[in-house]
């Protein structure tokens, strides 16, 4: 499966290439940019494209905070922007700011001073994927919150419950009990709270980018700021929880001492060790989620693209093409759900093995 996923990405980063004559078409009034829609799908904006009825595109617009260190702070809205950009790639907006970028970019604010652009001094605008991380948030506390209550009202020997509590529950148990239990044994109490905050935070994320209309369509985890806040966070608990055995093996480990001294070998290796782990966390759930969008946005791209090439041939390999990437897509997107529950379930079982090894204790 993961070669599969492999071959699929490198053929949807080949098609990447094949704008350069779609993009020919695109200012004759037909053909698309694969390269525009899949980039402008996983990227940020400060508004949220939802679809085009008739022409006219349905958007979300949504707030913007910045400061500005000539003329302080600014509470806009992105509907005070113009949509379309212009030959510089700037969207006007009030008061001598621009947008720099595309409509489906997030870009950067800047202010008109004298006959230059700067750059605001710092921006905590409610972004798109802002907007999905706040849904996220609520969807995981009411999933929590909710067989909690439950739990608090009901005594242990009572029969289990139904519905989505009893569903939520046995979800919970089997994140529990198969992975974190099974890695951190007598440990597991302690650290369940943020491991299974870690697991079903990335799963109702992987799931709602995969869903494309609101509240989904953001692609949360294949922004690699996200990844790299969520894989950060275990490094912190990892090494402030660590033992002195775990610190004692990274910088004097049992090994001949000509591997540590006068030549801290072994040491160095360790150490480089610690900060490439949470590497690893971050790059693999970056990747696979960004992976999976491009593979299926590029598969239905493909119709459109062989059509774009007109004449004959493109009506041949067009219709050719066409349920061939209608059935890939459908297959492609069972594929995304298993890979939400994998790309969890990954995530939180090596965070539970570096927090358990950081436990280890001398043989």
């Amino acid at each position: 499966m993961r070669y599969l996923r492999y071959i699929f990405l490198m053929c949807a980063m080949a098609l990447l290439t094949v704008p350069a004559s779609a993009n020919e078409g695109e200012e004759k009034g037909g053909g698309m940019s694969l390269k525009e829609i899949l980039f402008g799908h996983v990227q940020d904006s400060y508004q949220w494209h939802i679809t085009d009825i008739g022409g006219k595109p349905v958007i979300l617009n949504l707030p913007m905070i910045f400061y500005s260190s000539n003329s302080g702070f600014h509470f806009m809205c992105s509907s005070q922007f113009e949509h379309e950009p212009d030959a510089q790639l700037l969207r006007k907006g009030p008061d001598g700011f621009y947008i720099q970028g595309a409509e489906d970019e997030k870009g950067r604010i800047v202010e008109k001073v004298g006959n230059e652009l700067q750059p605001v001094s710092f921006d905590i605008s409610i972004t798109k994927q802002v907007c999905v991380l706040f849904i996220d948030a609520v969807i995981l506390l009411l999933c929590i919150l909710i067989p909690a209550r439950w739990c608090k009202k009901h005594k242990v020997d009572d029969p289990a419950p139904g519905g989505f509590v009893g569903l939520m529950q046995m979800f919970i148990m089997s994140v529990y009990d198969d992975l974190i239990k099974s890695t951190l044994g007598d440990k597991a109490e302690k650290y369940a709270p943020y491991l299974l905050t870690c697991f079903f935070f990335i799963f109702f994320a992987n799931l709602m980018g995969v869903v494309p209309f609101p509240p989904g369509g953001g692609n949360l985890t294949g922004n690699i700021a996200v990844t790299c806040f969520l894989a950060l966070c275990t490094f912190l608990i990892t090494n402030i929880t660590g033992n002195g055995h775990y610190w004692r093996e990274i910088f004097w480990p049992e090994v001949p001492m000509w591997l540590k001294c006068p030549v801290p070998l072994m040491p160095v290796i360790e150490l480089f060790g610690v900060f490439i782990k949470p590497i690893v966390l971050m790059v693999r759930l970056f990747a696979n989620m960004f992976a999976g969008h491009a593979i299926a946005i590029s598969l239905s791209c493909m119709i459109f693209i062989m059509f774009g090439l007109g004449g004959m041939m493109g009506k041949i390999l067009g219709g050719f093409i066409t349920p061939v990437s209608v059935l890939m897509s459908v297959f492609m997107m069972f594929l995304e759900l298993l890979v939400c529950y994998i790309q969890a379930m990954v995530f939180t079982l090596l965070s539970a093995i570096y927090i358990n090894m950081s436990h280890s204790h001398a043989e």
